[in-house]
């Protein structure tokens, strides 16, 4: 497989090898959907409070005589059939989402990520990416020059200045590269790297 190197300019002034196994790989939708819907599982908190029958403000009196009456039968108003009654299974904050993934098919996803966007012409890499000064118009300006619009940075670290010109820009991102998460990934329009990440990138995923 073969990256386009780029300048400055966004013109392709050379292509760069990559390693068959990372962007090589033959795309596996399945693979993919389960590491989103994991990722996305596991960043997700349980913050959803319902209240159960012994939690309801409701009178605990029987509210008519058990028999005699002509009516169904009814022990407390705070019974999941009546209205304004607890919930039969409420949700507790406790709740646990989270979704076990190997770390072998986690890795073997991203690799899936990372050969389609490569086989789709999304990724380009560039020699080095800094800003002189923590300004936003700075990395706008750089970027509108290189033909970006939408687009997620991926270093192999991440500069101060970088990352605090990127904040304000709500369609770039800016990142390391293990941190290069698969949602983010499936996401963005374009990707760019830099020469040193793309060879930690490899070492990541060796």
């Amino acid at each position: 497989m073969e990256l386009k190197l780029i300048n400055d300019k966004g013109e392709a002034t050379s292509t760069l090898p990559a390693p068959d196994d990372v962007f090589g790989r033959e795309f596996n939708e399945s693979l993919v959907h389960q590491l989103v819907v994991a990722y996305q599982a596991n960043a997700r908190s349980g913050t959803r409070k319902q209240l159960g029958r012994s939690e309801v403000n409701k009178s605990r009196k029987k509210p008519w005589k058990q028999k005699g009456t002509g009516r169904a039968r009814a022990g407390r108003a705070s019974s999941p059939l009546w209205r304004g009654g607890g919930k039969t299974f409420p949700s507790s904050p406790d709740e646990n989402f989270s979704h076990k993934v190997n770390r072998k098919a986690y890795r073997a996803g991203v690799k899936v990520i990372w050969s389609q966007l490569a086989r789709e012409g999304r990724i380009s890499v560039v020699e080095d990416l800094r800003i002189e000064q923590p300004k936003t118009k700075l990395l706008a300006q750089k970027l509108k020059g290189m033909g970006f619009d939408e687009v997620l940075v991926v270093t192999d670290s991440v500069d101060e200045n970088l990352y605090l010109s990127a904040r304000n820009l709500a369609n770039v991102a800016v990142m390391e590269v293990g941190k290069a998460d698969p949602v983010s990934l499936v996401h963005c329009d374009q990707v760019l790297m830099t020469r040193g990440a793309l060879r930690k990138l490899e070492e990541v995923l060796a």
